[in-house]
């Protein structure tokens, strides 16, 4: 039997390369929000608005057809077209004037980033056994979290020569580009031989076995994005941490989150069956201290703790659905996955607004809403089923 080749550097950095891109679809150009308003001010701020959101959406749908694509297009050939699509959508935003045209360019973005998230971690389940993948998801939620601290503070320095040079942040996407051309493998993907370590078989039931995890990363993710989409807010109505603080100590987030991911193996192999349950309790200890303490005390604190428990969540939640999919992760479960976790960032805001309409302008509303999803996290999380005894 021909045995496989080495898996080299080379392949490993261009798959991990599209981890530090794909949390950039719709939250790269955040930071220059208000420069694009003040462009378009006669647009309605809803359309300004969706420049973040749209993407999201059209990842979501992208990832239900993504099954498909699967099946006619080699990854290499996808990863390719989702590349091209995102760099070229990307940067072809700051082009046009007008705000119908921008939004085509960033829905062209979200479908590119359907195709390249369930990629960024199904290649790595696909070309690796899996006693490494645990610590390679580890990795690729780490650049996630790296990519979205490059994407922040470079988006904020391009919109101070103009808005339309913000969206040039996505010129990132050109690397991995020429990375995956130079290495990534031509053809289909080659089957890892069963190891004495090897996923367990899963269930019978087809995509309503990963239900569980599905529904985990929708409100793992909704209760995460609340803190990125209120946090500025929530801080500034305060008034004792200064507005010129509030972006270093988000990016502080996301280097904690950072951190989470690459821990996220010693974490599991103390914890055990408890890392189930580590990123929801960590996330509902974030927003107490968020809420209820404040300050410079509990805000940095609070924060810390949201970062560490996003950093170290989704690779758990991903690695445990991997395993029960076996060989088929790529097009089973991972999509799912892919389209929560931006599904829950299109909703979540949506969400909020609805219950500020109800309730009225609460103090830390967004932060009650979350603690309350958070405890539905835990809850729902104590359903994942524990790894067989081996």
């Amino acid at each position: 039997m021909l045995q496989a080749k080495p898996i080299g550097r080379g392949l490993t950095g261009s798959i991990l390369s599209l981890s530090l891109l794909t949390v950039m679809a719709g939250a790269a150009v955040a930071p220059a929000l208000n420069v694009i308003q003040a462009h378009f001010a006669q647009s309605s701020q809803t359309f300004v608005q969706m420049i973040i959101s749209i993407p999201a959406l059209f990842i979501v749908i992208t990832n239900f057809f993504f099954p498909k694509l699967c099946r006619r297009l080699n990854p290499r050939t996808l990863v390719l077209l989702g590349l091209s699509l995102y760099t070229a959508g990307g940067c072809a935003a700051g082009l046009f004037d007008q705000i119908g045209l921008v939004l085509v360019m960033r829905a062209l973005v979200g479908v590119g980033v359907g195709i390249l998230m369930p990629l960024s971690t199904g290649l790595l389940t696909d070309y690796f056994p899996p006693e490494k993948q645990a610590a390679l998801l580890g990795i690729s939620s780490a650049m996630n979290q790296l990519g979205g601290v490059i994407a922040t503070l470079l988006a904020g320095l391009l919109a101070g020569i103009s808005w339309r040079a913000s969206f040039l942040v996505y010129l990132l996407g050109l690397g991995s580009i020429l990375l995956c051309l130079r290495f990534l493998p031509k053809g289909w993907i080659p089957r890892q031989a069963p190891t004495a370590q090897a996923a367990d078989t899963p269930a019978p039931g087809g995509r309503r076995t990963f239900f569980v995890y599905v529904l985990a990363m929708f409100l793992l993710m909704s209760t995460f994005f609340l803190y990125p989409a209120n946090f500025a807010l929530e801080t500034s109505g305060d008034g004792v941490i200064g507005q010129q603080y509030i972006a270093a100590i988000m990016a502080g987030a996301d280097l904690v989150a950072l951190f989470g991911g690459l821990l996220f193996v010693r974490i599991q192999g103390v914890l055990r069956g408890g890392t189930k349950v580590f990123a929801p309790l960590l996330f509902l200890v974030g927003y107490l201290l968020l809420t209820f303490l404040g300050g410079w005390a509990g805000t940095l604190l609070g924060s810390a703790c949201i970062g560490f428990a996003n950093g170290a969540g989704i690779p758990f939640l991903i690695s445990e659905a991997a395993r029960r999919a076996g060989k088929d992760a790529t097009t089973t479960v991972l999509p799912l996955l892919s389209a929560a976790l931006y599904l829950a960032q299109f909703l979540s805001p949506l969400l909020l607004r609805a219950l500020t309409a109800m309730v009225g302008d609460v103090p830390h509303l967004s932060y009650y809403f979350a603690l309350a999803i958070a405890c539905l996290f835990l809850l729902w999380s104590l359903r994942i089923p524990a790894r067989a005894r081996r």
